[in-house]
């Protein structure tokens, strides 16, 4: 029996997911978090046999989250399940400490076998993620680090810089820090050019 975490801060997205997993005999939903820092209390206290995890949730999360879950359960496999796009993303996060990355857009169809994959000690690279990871840094916003990567999603999302610092668990200076290194490194004047480039280039 795989057993699985299921970690989505939207309850309807979890209820979707336990359906599908239900169907199968040989994977059992053990527990549900609703955030990242719930997540990380349940992994620290459970074995589970795959963390199924959304990007996107309050509280710890991300690239973040990922590195922490590494961790503590170095040997659990982490499926990611994001509406993130799998090109800009799933490079990152498998880099990160992921073993497998799905666009919510595709889960229906793939997330028993990808999970399946995992479990057994699999990896799954999309074709998405792996022209990505080739193209290493042809793009200029491959320089950023996971960090800066992190507050430019924040960013996009229309955050605010002490609200990314709370978030992060970082300083208001570090957050702002972060966002000059940005402009730096991507040729750019200002937090609405950071929010067109990364819209211009699909990455959030």
């Amino acid at each position: 029996m795989i057993r699985v975490l299921l970690a989505d801060d939207h309850k309807i997205v979890r209820d979707g997911l336990r359906r599908i997993l239900a169907a199968s005999a040989d994977i059992e939903v053990a527990a549900e978090a609703a955030d990242g820092d719930q997540a990380l209390a349940l992994v620290r206290a459970n074995a589970y046999d795959v963390a199924v995890l959304d990007l996107s949730m309050p509280g710890l999360s991300g690239l973040d989250l990922i590195k922490r879950l590494r961790l503590e359960r170095p040997a659990m496999p982490l499926l990611v399940l994001s509406m993130h796009g799998e090109d800009q993303y799933a490079a990152r996060a498998l880099k990160a400490g992921a073993s497998a990355y799905l666009n919510k857009d595709s889960a229906a169809e793939q997330l028993l076998s990808v999970l399946r994959k995992v479990a057994a000690g699999g990896v799954h690279v999309g074709e998405a993620a792996a022209a990505s990871l080739v193209a290493g840094e042809r793009q200029a916003h491959h320089a950023l680090s996971d960090r800066e990567f992190e507050v430019l999603r924040h960013l996009v999302a229309g955050k605010s810089p002490t609200e990314i610092a709370a978030q992060l668990h970082l300083s208001v200076k570090t957050v702002s820090t972060h966002k000059t290194r940005m402009l730096e490194k991507l040729d750019l004047r200002s937090t609405a050019d950071l929010v067109r480039y990364a819209l211009e280039n699909k990455l959030f």
